[in-house]
């Protein structure tokens, strides 16, 4: 048996608010998408995005509940340039997500910025200093 890393799942409490996050991203989610219970982005690689509301998730496990307190885990997606790092976090923090963590140069080599999408998920912007 060889199971391999196929897809990153979030559950999402809107739908139509995390496809427009994400596509804001570049995430490549079908028309129709906001409308669905389920969505999928094709990540480069063969990755896959996978968005479920929560009810359903619920639909298959009734106990389910949405986490309380800050989150554990992060997206981190890699910008062509530092500048293009200050140039997404402005963009969706114009656009009324909040910002985490402002860009900044990171003592390990990146700039390096945090905001959250929807549902309160980190995403990390970062590139390499030095581009």
């Amino acid at each position: 048996m060889s199971p391999r890393f196929d897809a990153i799942g979030l559950v999402v409490s809107d739908m139509a608010a995390s496809v427009t996050f994400y596509r804001r991203l570049g995430f490549d989610f079908p028309e129709g998408s906001e409308e669905q219970p389920h969505a999928e982005a094709e990540l480069p690689g063969g990755l896959r995005l996978l968005l479920d509301t929560e009810n359903t998730i619920r639909s298959f496990h009734p106990e389910w509940r949405a986490p309380s307190g800050g989150g554990r885990a992060s997206l981190a997606l890699r910008c062509e340039t530092p500048d293009e790092v200050d140039t997404v976090y402005a963009d969706l923090v114009g656009s009324g997500h909040p910002g985490e963590l402002k860009p900044w140069d990171a003592f390990w080599g990146q700039r390096y910025a945090v905001v959250h999408d929807p549902d309160g998920n980190g995403v990390d912007l970062f590139a390499p200093l030095g581009q």
